[in-house]
Formats: structure tokens, sequence, C-alpha cells
């Protein structure tokens, strides 16, 4: 983790909304008047990096697949674009997008 005290959470949340955005089932992300990045909050508490996404989901998406999807990719894309692995990639599905039709 050495390159991430120069990589700043606004970085790092941009990243991880890319990240998201890539898997399938992820229809978009849920901004609040909470985070900076619609959708992602970065944290840091010393060397330790976390992340949590608000997610809308694509009708009949599986949420426990693709919430363990996109832990697992936004994990990946932190390590590979900032050396930040993060400690906690914790994913909230806010709601589901309408069936299309």
């Amino acid at each position: 983790m050495a390159g991430q005290s120069s990589i700043s959470p606004d970085v790092l949340a941009r990243y991880a909304a890319d990240a998201a955005r890539d898997v399938a089932g992820v229809h978009g992300l849920v901004g609040n008047a909470l985070s900076r990045h619609d959708g992602v909050k970065v944290g840091r508490e010393g060397d330790a990096v976390s992340v949590e996404l608000h997610l809308a989901l694509r009708w009949g998406a599986s949420a426990p697949a693709v919430g363990a999807e996109v832990q697992e990719r936004v994990a990946e894309t932190l390590e590979r674009m900032a050396d930040a692995r993060p400690a906690t990639v914790d994913v909230v599905v806010d709601e589901f997008a309408p069936p299309p039709g």
C-alpha cells in the first residue's frame, strides 16, 4: 500500500464507481447528500481504506452475486490503479431498476 497516501479519496471513489458500473447487473449508483461522489463513500483510517457503494441493480439481477462481483472488482481495481487494497468494500443495494417494458 505504498502509494495510497498520495491518492486522494476523490480519485479512489471515481475508480470504485467505474469498476462497479462495469459489473453485469449494476444499473447505476445511487447518490445521497452524504457522499460527494454519487453512490460512493471512501474512508481512510491510518493506512486502511474502506469503500461503501450504494447501487441500483437491473431488474432480475441476483443481489448477492452482483454484490460479491462488485466487491471483488472494486478491490482489484483500486489495488491495480492506486496500489490501495481496501480493507472493506461494502455494497448496499438501495433499489432495483423497473422491469424493462
